[in-house]
């Protein structure tokens, strides 16, 4: 055995001794990059966005590749579906349990309510001095148009086999019982939140940061102090800094064609007009997610 060893290193040695001269970076390490970006849970025909259809083969591909010293996130969210999120995050915990893999978590503008949850995922949650990172919250908004329907004389007739069935209607006037309701489900998902947060950054999170899981949002640097993200930095430098000057990287995009997108087909001319109204209809409440954090 020891002699069919030193046998095939003979050979062995030489050739990567060649590879190395014609190829200067045969042999660097490479790290798989995945870009998480985007409003979570908001997938559709006309809109772009993360949930786990869309994530989970691009993960499946990053954590597969055997060499790779770690994963690298590039997370830019402001959040979006709880479930999505926690969907997400368990998927990344679950690949790199399976595949041994070290996850190295990178934040560019934003990390906030889902995104952050998603982020929890890393071994190491590495941020820009002007990230905006935390949000550790829940919410739910929306419009009431009872006076609007008063003033125009509109009436609203609504039939249901369960009392509870519109609770919170918009066009009907709001019911302590029905807001006390929604406040519970609320505490539900952000003790779950809390829960995530506590398990994955328990041990580092400040022990003074009372307000950590009040639902505020902080810049890179603070969230640092908080405990909420380990280091700053950029995605280049840290990489030369743990694998070498050498360490290349392979960018594994969830991107969909243009077409797929925008929701665009075969029928282009018929569906254009809904396409262009549908997009834009989301891409406004996109913009008030991210209006939030003022970015």
């Amino acid at each position: 055995m020891t002699d069919t060893t030193s046998w095939h290193s003979s050979l062995t040695d030489p050739l990567q001794a060649g590879m190395k001269r014609l190829f200067p970076d045969y042999g660097a390490p490479v790290v798989p990059v995945v870009r998480l970006s985007g409003t979570i849970g908001r997938v559709s025909r006309f809109q772009s966005g993360l949930s786990l259809s869309v994530v989970a083969p691009v993960l499946k591909k990053a954590f597969a590749m055997k060499a790779a010293p770690a994963v690298a996130l590039v997370i830019n969210s402001p959040g979006g579906s709880p479930v999505q999120s926690h969907l997400i995050y368990k998927r990344i915990r679950s690949l790199a349990e399976e595949n041994e893999k070290t996850v190295l978590v990178f934040v560019e503008d934003v990390c906030a309510s889902g995104g952050y949850m998603i982020a929890c995922a890393g071994d190491e949650i590495i941020v820009d001095p002007a990230s905006i990172v935390g949000s550790i919250g829940v919410v739910s908004s929306g419009f009431g148009f009872v006076e609007a329907m008063r003033k125009l004389g509109v009436e609203r007739r609504v039939y249901t086999s369960g009392e509870s069935k519109v609770i919170l209607d918009p066009f009907q006037p709001e019911k302590p019982d029905d807001v006390a309701r929604l406040k519970a489900i609320q505490e539900e998902v952000h003790d779950h939140f809390i829960e995530i947060v506590k398990t994955r950054r328990g041990d580092i999170l400040a022990r003074d940061a009372a307000n950590v899981f009040s639902g505020e949002f902080w810049s890179g640097k603070t969230a640092v102090t908080l405990g909420l993200a380990d280091r700053t930095g950029d995605l280049r430098a840290v990489l030369r800094e743990k694998f070498g000057e050498k360490v290349r990287t392979r960018l594994l995009s969830t991107e969909r064609n243009f077409l797929t997108r925008r929701g665009i087909g075969a029928g282009l001319a018929a569906s254009l007009g809904g396409a262009l109204a549908g997009r834009l209809a989301a891409e406004v409440e996109e913009r008030a997610l991210w209006d939030r954090y003022r970015l």
